[in-house]
């Protein structure tokens, strides 16, 4: 019989863990937190100090019950939460309604769920982290102040139902002022000017740069016609050559922003798939012979440090795969201000590659187990090599002047690391293409083929992704790699934020709101003072500042903001985004609204116009049966598919309908039935029938 209990976060760890220790164990599952505060009020005694008024979680009665039952019964109890800072306060939380001392060695914490390191972690119990629980403790009374006191007022002077967020209003603010600057950018033309050369047979193209060895910039068609006609009869001599090599070293493994950011990059993940997706790979997955085993290490983290353990089985690996001029012993340095408590995110067995448990992964786990495996390894495996090449050819012009071309090239000699994985980028230029050019020697003649120019103009800074707000958050210190998911997620449900083709834009409500938040809440929303009390959060962490003490500071300019904005601010109103259908019923352009699942078309006439229509999205490929245009839709679970607007579903229109985004020019070939989405039509009422049932009424 058990005389040990375990208490986890989630069944699946539970169940990993139970494996893999003996029947004086029981494993049992908290599923998440057990307290916390209540919805309906703030929940947060100001008056006392900011005390925090938690309760036990609606629906979780049973639960608790049942862990006060286990732990009534268990001889020693130890809580084994998620090695973090709110796996932290989850175990306080469990220790309190478990009547479990302050001082008891209670607390143990798994950076992998692998059989070796709970076994050993086990042994090492310690005391709860009143550091750690108290800087989460900070975030939730803070982010709880700020939402509870900004939201009536947004509910009061501009919407109900609206909510501000302390690091979610800054994201907001991130996409809004860059949304601002695209919409202020003025383009500027430029124009560059190519030779196309040649020697022998081989024609290499050049750029140019200067005059006279001066930097030259062209900003109209008449200096080009200029240079156009000084150089049309010039000699182009190859002047400088220089020769070199170029190293490229590998990425460090992952933490949880870099895997975040990759993972929407090469997979096309949201932020909180990716999330939810690695959890599942570190609680664990049952592999064949194996059982359930966890296959990555602890996913939130902001070290690239690796144990040497994982170090010697990457080197044994690349070693026998790749051979020895392929391994390269490296460190990586974790950037300071990082929290370094757990390794990077990395395979926790090198044996378990992704091809060999591929059938015993979901897709989404392959891919993503996949990135994480291939990232690890190339981060120990050698730095690819180039051999480059630069040359300038200085053009002789007819009125002596020399124009000066350069031109680039490189060769990769040796692969490397790219033999396995190449980092993503967010750009679209690729500094690893190799470029051709031939041997050229100072002095020497090149025969010119023909010359272009090229009008170009200058463009706006690109719309965030995901990919690149994540980078930018952190690059900011905003928030931390764990709450991005949620952050991102909460402004996209709130409706502040769209999404569409991988970019985010501000919707109109979102801008509104984020210019009430910017001119009455400026320190709310400023970057710099929320990346500060994200440092603060880090020092109470560290137990080099009091948590209390923190809310205080924080709290008394604050509060008198709040009553200033409450009785000066005046009723803002938000229009709504007026589309391009007309209502077919009263004429009036219908407008676009959100509901529970999402943007649906209205009338503006309501209440004497009642019309409503589902919201089509297009998008900018043809149908690739019948070349009409095509609609982006969701099916009841949520999942985006593809229809063509001629698709009646008649058996005699297009049939066209695809999970998959078409591309241009491809050949569709019609899905089984089973296979494809399912359209539900509405049908089309009269009115609402009476009831025929028959209702008795009861004896009293």
């Amino acid at each position: 019989m058990a005389d040990k209990l375990i208490i986890v976060e989630s069944p699946s760890k539970a169940h990993t863990i139970n494996k893999f220790l003996n029947s004086n164990y029981k494993v049992v599952a908290s599923v998440g937190h057990v307290r916390d505060l209540p919805k309906s009020k703030i929940g947060v005694d100001i008056e006392h100090d900011f005390e925090p008024q938690y309760i036990n979680i609606r629906g979780k009665a049973a639960l608790i019950n049942e862990l006060k039952k286990e732990a009534k019964k268990a001889k020693k109890i130890y809580l084994a939460t998620d090695p973090d800072r709110e796996g932290e306060a989850i175990a306080w939380h469990l220790a309190y309604l478990l009547d479990i001392p302050e001082d008891d060695l209670c607390r143990v914490s798994f950076n992998e769920i692998t059989k070796e390191t709970v076994q050993k972690c086990i042994k090492e119990p310690r005391k709860i982290d009143m550091n750690l629980t108290d800087a989460q403790q900070a975030r939730r009374v803070m982010d709880r102040i700020v939402g509870y006191k900004i939201s009536p007022i947004l509910w009061k002077k501009v919407k109900r139902g609206l909510s501000a967020g302390r690091v979610q209003s800054v994201a907001v603010k991130l996409i809004v002022d860059r949304e601002n600057e695209i919409e202020a950018f003025v383009p500027e033309e430029y124009w560059n000017i190519f030779a196309i050369l040649s020697k022998k047979t081989e024609q290499f193209t050049a750029k140019l740069t200067g005059l006279n060895n001066n930097k030259i910039e062209l900003h109209n068609k008449e200096e080009v016609d200029k240079i156009l006609s000084d150089i049309k009869n010039a000699k182009y001599i190859v002047s400088e050559v220089k020769k070199g090599t170029r190293k490229r070293s590998p990425a460090p493994p992952f933490t949880t922003s870099t895997m975040q950011q990759e993972a929407s990059r090469k997979l096309g993940f949201a932020i909180r798939k990716t999330m939810s997706v690695a959890q599942s790979l570190y609680e664990g997955v049952r592999i064949p012979d194996r059982g359930s085993v966890g296959l990555i290490t602890y996913m939130r983290t902001d070290s690239t440090r690796i144990s040497e353990e994982a170090r010697a089985a990457a080197r044994g690996h690349i070693l026998e795969k790749y051979g020895e001029k392929y391994y390269e012993n490296r460190y990586y340095k974790t950037k300071s201000g990082a929290q370094d408590a757990h390794e990077g995110i990395r395979p926790t067995y090198v044996d378990l590659e992704p091809e060999k448990i591929k059938d015993a992964l979901t897709p989404d786990q392959y891919k993503l187990y996949r990135l994480i495996y291939n990232r690890f390894i190339a981060s120990q495996m050698a730095s690819a090599l180039f051999d480059t090449i630069s040359a300038q050819i200085d053009a002789i012009a007819n009125n002596n002047e020399t124009y000066n071309f350069k031109a680039n090239g490189q060769k990769l000699t040796f692969k490397g690391f790219m033999t396995l994985y190449i980092e993503g980028r967010d750009d679209k230029n690729n500094e690893d293409d190799e470029k051709s050019i031939p041997e050229l020697v100072e002095g020497e003649e090149v025969k010119k083929e023909k010359i272009e120019s090229k009008q170009s103009f200058t463009e706006p800074p690109p719309r965030y992704t995901e990919a690149s707000l994540v980078r930018t958050l952190e690059e900011k210190g905003i928030g931390r790699p764990s709450t991005y998911a949620s952050i991102i997620s909460t402004i996209i449900d709130r409706h502040y934020i769209e999404r569409y083709q991988k970019q985010l834009s501000p919707t109109e409500l979102g801008k509104v709101v984020n210019k009430l938040l910017v001119e009455n809440f400026s320190n709310v929303v400023n970057v710099e003072f929320t990346a500060d009390i994200e440092n603060q959060f880090d020092k109470i962490a560290e137990g080099k500042e009091q948590w209390k003490q923190v809310i205080r500071d924080f709290y008394t300019p604050f509060e008198e903001n709040v009553e200033k904005v409450d009785k000066e601010l005046e009723h803002v109103e938000i229009k709504d985004e007026e589309s391009d259908v007309q209502c077919e019923k009263c004429g009036r352009m219908m407008v676009v609204k959100y509901g529970r699942y999402g943007k649906f078309l209205a009338c503006p006439g309501y209440p004497d116009c009642r019309n409503i229509k589902p919201y089509e999205e297009k998008i900018d490929v043809p149908c690739p049966v019948c070349g009409a245009e095509v609609y982006l839709r969701k099916s009841r679970r949520g999942r985006k598919f593809y229809i063509c607007s001629n698709n009646k579903n008649d058996g005699e229109s297009c049939n066209y309908i695809s999970w998959d985004k078409p591309k241009p020019g491809e050949k569709w070939t019609p899905p089984a039935d089973g296979d494809k989405p399912k359209v539900t039509r509405r049908r089309k009422t009269t009115g609402r029938k009476k009831s025929t049932k028959k209702t008795t009424k009861k004896k009293k």
